[in-house]
């Protein structure tokens, strides 16, 4: 008996996670922190597991409703908010959870629904979840040759306009490519403190291995790592001491790209948490200034935070908007890096919230945004200085065609990119001399990067 309400327990917390997630627009990774944080008695197995129920309904809602609706005579559309969210937590266990019997998860879903006070629908969820476990080969999927859209959106679980947004711009192969990625366990990337004495650097490997965590060398670049199998950056050997913080090597090659000297003036205009910011300061190797500014004290707390763990002196936090201007921030630097709001969508994989909340429509929105950040902020690069435009989006219209609208409206010209590249990314420069990075056809995030000259 005290195992069974120990399941429960956790399934009733995912329930009350996802229920936030959905009715007060929360995102899923700050709620899960909060409830993790707050039952933090829960031995690492325990945590796991929520993790993955919780994070994996988001992800496959779409396929999930596609299935209840598939066997249930009452539509998600029309079913309580509560009773939804139970079946699709009950569904995704059935279908994607190898360590959960299917008669477990289908008496969990039925003591949810009574603990939740729906005692005159347990039979209805009891009925179509066992359905759905006797018949989960059967399921009948769009065909991909028939519908090739509709197949996507629901075998990948992406809303239907970012499938269209990715087939008209990149094509079928590029778009299943990314789809499936998107769906993939992701790995934690680190980057090491490139300044970090080698024999520092080799004790850190060691007692990540010692702790039982899977190290591999990333494959772009020297100082960049994947780990696998650790709960607790926080916890790791190295971290406190600021040996390493945790970025996706698509973000380390904006500084790879930007080709700082020693005694560089590097302002950041759009900087939390500070990934960016600290490995610029890195390559100045203490000499220079690196200003780093972001729009409220909270994002300027967390810059602030991670310079401290890291030891960084020659970094300055302001809170700065990006589309107003900082007098003296003109003429001042020699690289700007300008990482805009964007999309997200080349971060779906770590952030499945983005895809249920943002519309096509809000992506021109975010168009004009970032036109108006671009500027304001190229004033405050010197004549002959570098700006680095970045977006961790896979949309033309915020990339590429942006890239065309700054050289066509302020005093700029691309520098084409390659020599600053590893050799395994130099093919996929664009005609444009920028860089396209996708999920599952690199090893990144998907992610965009353009090099300008002031003239």
């Amino acid at each position: 008996m005290p195992q069974e309400k120990d399941d429960l327990l956790l399934r009733q917390l995912v329930l009350e996670t996802l229920l936030e997630v959905s009715s007060k627009g929360e995102y899923i990774n700050i709620v899960l922190k909060g409830v993790l944080d707050k039952y933090n008695y829960l031995d690492s197995k325990k945590k796991a597991f929520m993790k993955k129920l919780a994070t994996g309904c988001l992800e496959r809602k779409i396929e999930l409703d596609y299935i209840i609706d598939y066997f249930s005579k009452t539509k998600t559309v029309k079913m309580k908010p509560v009773i939804r969210l139970i079946m699709e937590m009950g569904v995704y266990q059935i279908l994607y959870m190898d360590n959960v019997y299917d008669t477990a998860a289908c008496n969990m879903a039925v003591s949810l629904a009574k603990k939740k006070g729906f005692h005159g629908l347990t039979g209805f969820v009891n009925g179509v979840l066992r359905t759905v476990c006797r018949e989960k080969d059967n399921i009948s999927y769009p065909k991909k040759e028939d519908d090739y859209l509709k197949y996507a959106t629901i075998r990948y679980s992406m809303p239907e306009w970012i499938v269209k947004l990715w087939l008209e711009q990149y094509g079928e192969a590029v778009t299943e490519t990314m789809l499936e990625a998107v769906l993939q366990e992701n790995v934690v990337t680190v980057r090491v403190d490139e300044n970090l004495e080698a024999m520092k650097q080799n004790e850190l490997l060691l007692r990540w291995k010692e702790a039982g965590i899977k190290v591999e060398k990333h494959p772009y670049l020297p100082y960049a790592f994947t780990l696998v199998g650790t709960s607790s950056i926080q916890g790791l050997y190295g971290y406190k001491e600021g040996y390493f913080t945790v970025q996706d090597v698509s973000s380390m090659l904006v500084c790879e790209c930007a080709g700082i000297c020693k005694d560089d003036i590097i302002i950041d205009t759009c900087a939390a948490p500070g990934g960016k910011t600290m490995h610029a300061a890195t390559k100045l190797q203490g000499s220079g200034m690196v200003h780093s500014c972001d729009v409220t004290e909270y994002k300027a707390e967390k810059i602030q935070e991670n310079i401290t763990r890291m030891g960084y002196e020659n970094i300055t936090v302001h809170v700065a908007d990006a589309t107003k201007e900082v007098t003296e921030f003109i003429e001042v630097a020699d690289v700007v890096l300008v990482d805009v709001p964007c999309s997200g969508l080349g971060v779906l994989g770590k952030k499945a919230d983005i895809k249920y909340r943002i519309t096509r429509e809000q992506t021109e929105e975010i168009v004009t945004l970032q036109r108006k950040i671009l500027t304001n902020i190229y004033k405050y690069v010197k004549k002959g200085g570098t700006i680095i435009y970045s977006t961790c989006t896979v949309n033309k219209a915020e990339n590429n065609d942006n890239v065309k609208w700054m050289i066509e409206n302020l005093p700029l010209e691309v520098v084409p990119l390659r020599e600053e590249l590893p050799e395994a990314l130099k093919p996929f420069v664009g005609e444009d001399g920028t860089l396209q990075l996708f999920k599952g056809v690199h090893k990144c995030d998907g992610f965009y990067i353009a090099k300008l000259r002031r003239i």
